[in-house]
């Protein structure tokens, strides 16, 4: 679940009329469940508020003048001595973003002073959500990331991550989308799992609204997020057999946002994919499953594939 990284759906969100035609269609025609959503069929609601949301307040922490996060340079997906294969993917860059770290808990000081998101200021980052049982968020994204990884390896992809449970926090929501600027990637993925209220359940991918102001530019990319968004969820259910959401983006499992830093500040195609509902008993139990975080890593790399050599 993002945050801002997050995906509580805000009070009001940007709407896309055209976008979501066009994402949609291309939803229906890569998704071999068609466009009929999740077991209720029909948007049922807002995700719940959770602990750690990322709305600004007067009681947040004081606002630094940048990212509270060190500098560091992605982590490589091979060494320097390991040559990638060639594959349908060679010569092309996917940033994997896996969401929040596990030792953000050991560090709220640091991840809650606000950064830049160029519309306004966010917490650098959260520490996510758990099931009930405890298993976290960010222990779920790293997972998935890894399998995603080696998927997109094996096409020849160079790929690269945000984190690897390889520094004390972060980096923050601002940090995150610089990563995969800097690398110039033909695609990034956010990977995150949602914490909404029991009975909300399936998948959704968060999409780049239309954003111009401050540090903030996606017009260049909205287009072609909405396309790799699409392709994701429609082999995403191919994959894991999971429905869209029945709870956001009324059945298509498309989400378009504009409040989330790590899409407003990217310049190149990204878009955030909440895996599941890890508060919901029957959603924990997949996510929770090794054989089926393999299926969403698959889901992922095919939509990623697709969008690649479309």
């Amino acid at each position: 679940m993002p945050y801002d990284d997050d995906s509580v759906p805000p009070a009001r969100r940007a709407r896309r009329p055209l976008l979501v035609a066009a994402a949609l269609a291309a939803l229906c025609l890569t998704a071999v469940t068609g466009c009929g959503g999740g077991p209720d069929g029909a948007e049922t609601g807002a995700a719940s508020p959770r602990p750690g949301g990322d709305a600004a307040s007067p009681s947040a922490a004081p606002t630094p003048s940048a990212s509270p996060s060190a500098p560091t340079t992605p982590t490589p997906s091979v060494s320097a001595s390991e040559p990638l294969p060639r594959g349908p993917l060679t010569g092309r860059t996917v940033v994997i973003d896996p969401g929040h770290n596990p030792r953000n808990r050991e560090h709220t000081k640091e991840i809650n002073q606000q950064v830049d998101i160029g519309t306004g200021r966010k917490e650098c980052d959260t520490t996510g959500t758990s099931t009930n049982a405890g298993y976290a968020e960010a222990r779920f994204t790293l997972d998935v990331s890894h399998r995603l990884r080696e998927l997109l390896r094996a096409q020849g992809a160079r790929v690269l991550l945000t984190q690897d449970d390889d520094r004390p926090f972060g980096p923050c929501i601002d940090e995150r989308a610089r990563i995969g600027n800097e690398a110039k990637a033909d695609a990034v993925v956010s990977v995150h799992a949602d914490g909404s209220a029991v009975g909300n359940r399936g998948f959704h991918v968060i999409l780049p609204a239309a954003v111009k102001g401050g540090g903030a530019d996606t017009t260049k990319i909205v287009r072609s997020s909405a396309d790799l968004g699409a392709r994701i969820a429609g082999h995403f259910v191919r994959a894991t057999g999971s429905a869209p959401s029945n709870y956001i983006g009324g059945g298509t499992g498309l989400d378009t946002r504009d409040d989330l830093g790590g899409l407003n500040l990217s310049t190149v195609p990204k878009v955030f994919v909440e895996c599941g509902n890890m508060r919901d008993p029957q959603d924990a139990a997949l996510l929770t499953r090794a054989s089926w975080r393999q299926k969403a890593a698959q889901g992922m790399a095919d939509g990623i594939a697709d969008y690649l050599k479309g």
